[in-house]
């Protein structure tokens, strides 16, 4: 399996009595294929994978991949705080059809390198599905080092990385990494266009919950290398990237897909975007939407 171009971490839709919404995951699922997104993670951590329980992960897993039907991958966030669960998760996810399996570092046990090492060995081993590493220091408290990434790398069921801390070196530590065999991916949205310049495959966004066509646009400039045009749609998106960071993800992005009418609210400890940032959802909304139309247009002409 190879991961590339513009990738899509889901919101997971709410009713307005909390339950899931699998009418408005449907729709949210649209979307996304016909703004040419080319993979998309579900139950990871943009989709309140800690909030959902198991019956909940199976139904949304379940729907993503009968209603996608195979037009593009469908990966799932197994990473747990132990070895032996994500391993258990990850199986879960294969039976349900899932194609790849994001995992993010163990959050909150903070694992030495050698013991990320030792995790990530033993879920490529067990077979179940290929592996996406995450790394995502400012949320599990643990920063997997270029050089783990580097032993990593070569195992035959770990196929990429979600690289979500933003820094140029980082980045630049990361890229000679690629190959045929392992991909490079950003994990945040406000410097993916720099690292795709720079040489990375893709990114796995946010901010492409409602701006996809933009985000494979993005991808698809960034990619080939055309620097000036990419960098004049990335500056278009800097003001739904900044308010998609207002508050902690996803808080904003849903309430963006709300605006929408693709579902209702969080679950707690998660609220509600604040009133002082809320007056802002409308008119980020409205440049979302004429983005997105512009990016049609442009495309259809």
């Amino acid at each position: 399996m190879q991961l590339s171009g513009s990738i899509t971490a889901l919101a997971t839709p709410f009713t307005a009595d909390g339950a899931l919404d699998l009418d408005a995951w449907r729709r949210l699922l649209d979307l996304q294929l016909a703004g040419g997104t080319q993979a998309v993670v579900v139950a990871g951590s943009t989709g309140e994978a800690a909030a959902l329980f198991d019956v909940e992960y199976d139904a949304l897993l379940r729907s993503a991949v009968e209603h996608i039907a195979g037009r593009i991958p469908v990966l799932a966030g197994t990473g747990q705080s132990n070895t032996a669960k994500t391993i258990e998760q990850t199986r879960r996810a294969r039976a349900l059809g899932a194609d790849a399996a994001l995992v993010v570092t163990p959050p909150y046990v903070r694992p030495t390198q050698a013991g990320l090492l030792a995790h990530y060995r033993a879920v490529a081993d067990d077979g179940a599905l290929p592996v996406v590493l995450y790394n995502v220091p400012g949320r599990t408290g643990c920063d997997m080092l270029p050089e783990t990434v580097a032993e990593l790398a070569g195992h035959a069921r770990i196929v990429a990385l979600k690289e979500a801390r933003s820094d140029v070196e980082r980045m630049d530590a990361l890229l000679p990494l690629r190959s045929d065999a392992f991909t490079i991916l950003s994990g945040d949205d406000p410097t993916a266009c720099r690292a795709m310049l720079a040489g990375a495959d893709g990114v796995i966004s946010v901010a492409s919950n409602v701006l996809p066509r933009a985000f494979r646009r993005l991808c698809d400039l960034a990619r080939k290398g055309e620097r000036s045009v990419a960098e004049g749609l990335d500056t278009r998106l800097r003001n739904a990237n900044d308010f998609l960071g207002v508050e902690p993800n996803p808080i904003p992005v849903k309430a963006l897909l709300a605006h929408m009418g693709i579902g209702h609210g969080l679950r707690l400890p998660l609220l509600p975007l604040s009133s002082t940032h809320a007056v802002r959802t409308a008119s980020v909304a409205a440049d979302i939407l004429d983005l997105e139309q512009s990016i049609r247009d442009s495309v259809a002409a």
